[in-house]
C-alpha cells in the first residue's frame, strides 16, 4: 500500500515537473518569437583626393638594340615633358620594359601556313599616383601634347581614389545604425510595445558608386574607380526583443 502511494507522488511529481519544463520552453518560444528585425541604411557621399593615371608607349624594330634604344629616349622625353608640367619625379613610375616578338602569318595556295618574324615591340608603363587631382586630370585630357613629340603614346583614363575611406565607413556605419533603431522604435511604438535588449546585429557590404549612376550592386561590394565624385552606402539589420 505504502509503496503504491509512493509510486503515484512520485509520477505525480513528475507530472508537474513537466508541465512546468513545458511552460517554461513554451514562455520562452514565444520570448524568442516576439522580436522585431530592421534594416538601416547609411549613406556618404564625398569627392576622390587621391588620382591614379597612367599611360603606355612602346616602339618596333627589327633589332633589339634599336628597339630598345629608341624606347630608352622616349623614357627620357616622357619624364622630362611630366617635371615640366609640374610632376614630381618621385611620383612618376617606369615599369619594367616589355619585349615581344613579332611575326606575320601566311597560308600558300596549298594551305600550307607559315610564319615570318616581323620585329620586336618593346612596350613600358608610366603611371602617377598623386593627390593633385586637378593637375593629373588636366595632364590626362592633354596626352596628345606628348603624342606631338613624335612618341606612340596610349593614355587610360584615370582611377579615382579617397584616403579617408576608413572615416567614411565608421561614419556610415553609425548612421545606417541609428537609422536601424528609430525604425525599431517606430514598429515598437506603432504595435504597443516597447524595444527590449538588442539581440543580433549584421553588417551588410560596402557599396561605393558613382552619384545618380545606374551601377548595380554586387554580393562581394562594388567599389568604383572612375568617377571623381562618389556616394557610399552600408546596411545594417538590427534585431531587438520586444517587451
Amino acid at each position: 500500500m505504502n509503496k503504491n502511494i509512493i509510486a503515484i507522488a512520485i509520477a505525480a511529481l513528475g507530472f508537474v515537473i513537466g508541465l512546468a519544463f513545458l511552460g517554461n520552453a513554451i514562455k520562452n518560444r514565444n520570448k524568442s518569437e516576439n522580436t522585431i528585425s530592421v534594416t538601416g541604411l547609411g549613406v556618404k557621399k564625398f569627392t576622390s583626393d587621391v588620382i591614379a593615371w597612367s599611360g603606355n608607349f612602346s616602339r618596333n624594330s627589327f633589332e633589339l638594340k634599336s628597339a630598345y634604344d629608341q624606347l630608352a629616349n622616349d623614357r627620357k622625353v616622357i619624364e622630362n615633358y611630366l617635371v615640366s608640367k609640374g610632376i614630381p619625379k618621385n611620383e612618376i613610375i617606369f615599369s619594367a620594359v616589355d619585349i615581344q616578338k613579332q611575326f606575320n602569318y601566311n597560308t600558300d595556295v596549298n594551305g600550307r601556313s607559315s610564319q615570318t618574324f616581323a620585329g620586336y615591340q618593346l612596350s613600358q608603363t608610366v603611371s602617377i599616383d598623386s593627390k593633385d587631382v586637378a593637375k593629373i586630370e588636366n595632364l590626362s585630357r592633354n596626352i596628345t601634347e606628348i603624342i606631338n613629340l613624335g612618341i606612340e603614346f596610349t593614355s587610360s583614363p584615370p582611377n579615382y581614389f579617397y584616403s579617408k575611406l576608413a572615416d567614411v565607413k565608421h561614419q556610415m556605419i553609425a548612421d545606417a545604425t541609428k537609422d536601424a533603431r528609430q525604425r525599431a522604435e517606430k514598429i515598437a511604438e506603432n504595435s504597443g510595445s516597447s524595444l527590449g535588449k538588442l539581440k543580433k546585429a549584421t553588417m551588410g557590404i560596402t557599396q561605393i558608386t558613382a552619384p545618380n549612376s545606374t551601377e548595380e550592386y554586387s554580393y562581394g561590394g562594388t567599389f568604383n574607380t572612375s568617377s571623381k565624385d562618389k556616394e557610399a552606402s552600408i546596411t545594417i539589420k538590427l534585431e531587438y526583443q520586444v517587451d
